[in-house]
């Protein structure tokens, strides 16, 4: 096997649509934590957690579906700069490129506030004009709650109704403790219902072709840094094996490689070198401005 042979191989290998892409957003406080738990079917995050000041992706399974999940600071967080929040915001949408096929809004059931009922508004002027095409209210309860009581609470509460209807009347009840997965196949129908109601394409905008591109671009440079060290490791493949065994295990190695250096382009890359380095330009003119 000489490299000419496998050189079409080396190339970056962009997260497919087996893979259901879902950015959890919430205002403030825990909730979104909660829900991304109780997807996952496991404590990602502390019940402590309120806040966290850099986007990650985590991985796991939905009712026997493979689902990568996005969480970013909450939308109304004040522990962040607005450089910094800006630049979270674009690493949500690079850990979640080409598109998210959900977005889930999570709140407390038993905290819906009137400042609550604008987090929509502002999802459209983070996210785009048509994110909420494919947004969901997700309301957490804690408990051995009833779930018809649960239910009537939302259709009379006036705050939780407006937030609904601003996503088109889509919504799912679920439960903080992570452990109860009795709703899961529930939430991922209501979820492929909303994808089929869009044709069933994942969101899609401006900004997100920007993070797919720039993404994009990352994977091919730090592919090429690797060029020697991946044919390295396909001679080495070569020498033991043939056939269909060999071209099993080369496939086995580049997938483990391209989704190596796709997590990484996801997390640094140049769309969001340039907001920090913008960051930190406003930060030193500012240092000066004030004589430090």
């Amino acid at each position: 096997m000489d490299s000419h042979s496998y050189s079409h191989r080396r190339k970056e290998a962009p997260p497919t649509d087996t893979e259901l892409r879902v950015l959890v957003v919430g205002s403030s406080g825990p909730s979104q934590f909660s829900l991304t738990n109780s997807i996952l079917g496991r404590e990602e995050f502390s019940k402590d957690v309120n806040s966290i000041v850099q986007s990650r992706k985590n991985l796991g399974d939905l009712a026997g579906t493979r689902v990568a999940v996005v969480n970013g600071p909450n939308l109304y967080g004040k522990n962040l700069s607005h450089t910094k929040m800006k630049t979270e915001m674009k690493r949500c949408k690079c850990l979640s490129a080409p598109g998210p096929h959900a977005l889930l809004m999570a709140f407390d059931l038993d905290q819906i506030s009137p400042n609550d009922v604008k987090t929509p508004k502002l999802m459209v002027k983070r996210f785009g004009e048509n994110a909420l095409s494919h947004t969901m209210v997700l309301l957490a309860y804690e408990g051995d709650a009833d779930m018809q009581t649960l239910e009537n609470r939302v259709s009379t509460d006036w705050h939780i109704r407006e937030l609904i209807e601003q996503c088109g009347g889509r919504y799912h009840i679920f439960n903080k403790n992570w452990r109860d997965r009795s709703r899961d196949k529930e939430l991922l129908q209501k979820i492929d219902r909303m994808l089929a109601s869009v044709g069933g394409r994942h969101y899609t905008s401006r900004s997100y072709a920007q993070a797919e591109e720039s993404v994009r671009k990352e994977e091919r440079k730090l592919l090429k840094k690797r060029a020697t060290e991946t044919e390295e490791a396909w001679r080495e493949l070569e020498k033991q094996y043939r056939g269909e065994a060999l071209r099993w295990q080369v496939d086995s190695y580049n997938s483990s490689v391209g989704g190596e250096i796709r997590a990484k382009a996801e997390m640094d890359n140049a769309w969001l070198r340039t907001s920090l380095a913008v960051g930190a330009g406003l930060g030193m003119a500012t240092g000066a401005a004030m004589g430090m």
